[in-house]
């Protein structure tokens, strides 16, 4: 009998989970920033997803999405992010979210940080970290790093291109 080997193209838990939230963030209608999220448990099951939006019936046509102007009328003081929705999406126990890993597009701001300090999630893995020198994510790693969360981004060698046909017949291409 002829051993055949498995395929070495397959996806690391890393880029599975990234693209999880990847593809979460499909479903943002911010037209300029789209974050997802995907919480994962220590035995690598996904526990809850997440991606920044209008809160729950606040009609998104009537949402403000504006980047400048006055508070009230840009998207800021108004967008769940995508940490705080997957959170509040997950139906589960919550002493179940201790101990797991957040994967998410862009690092946390300071408000979700807290959010995910008090969830007991233990690791945060991110894509971008554009605004690194804002006081916003400047106190979120400084939260994270006195309260043990881990925080790393996705190695570049990890940061794969992934076409995902919707047909029946078509396997994923990975690049």
């Amino acid at each position: 009998m002829k051993k055949i080997s498995k395929r070495n193209d397959y996806l690391s838990w890393d880029e599975y989970f990234m693209g999880i939230a990847k593809l979460s963030a499909g479903r943002s209608k911010d037209p300029n920033t789209q974050v997802g999220a995907c919480i994962v448990s220590n035995d690598k099951r996904i526990l809850s997803c997440g991606y920044n939006g209008a809160p729950n019936g606040f009609d998104d046509d009537n949402m403000p999405w504006a980047r400048e102007g006055k508070p009230l009328e840009t998207k800021y003081i108004y967008v769940c992010h995508a940490e705080a929705n997957a959170i509040d999406n997950y139906r589960g126990d919550k002493k179940s979210l201790e101990g797991s890993k957040i994967y998410v597009d862009l690092f946390p701001c300071n408000e979700c940080a807290k959010r995910i300090i008090q969830n007991g999630i233990k690791e945060v893995i991110y894509l971008s970290d554009k605004y690194a020198n804002t006081d916003s994510t400047i106190a979120a790693k400084n939260m994270f790093d006195a309260c043990g969360v881990k925080y790393r981004q996705l190695e570049e060698k990890y940061q794969v291109e992934i076409e995902l046909p919707l047909k029946a017949d078509k396997t994923p291409y990975i690049n």
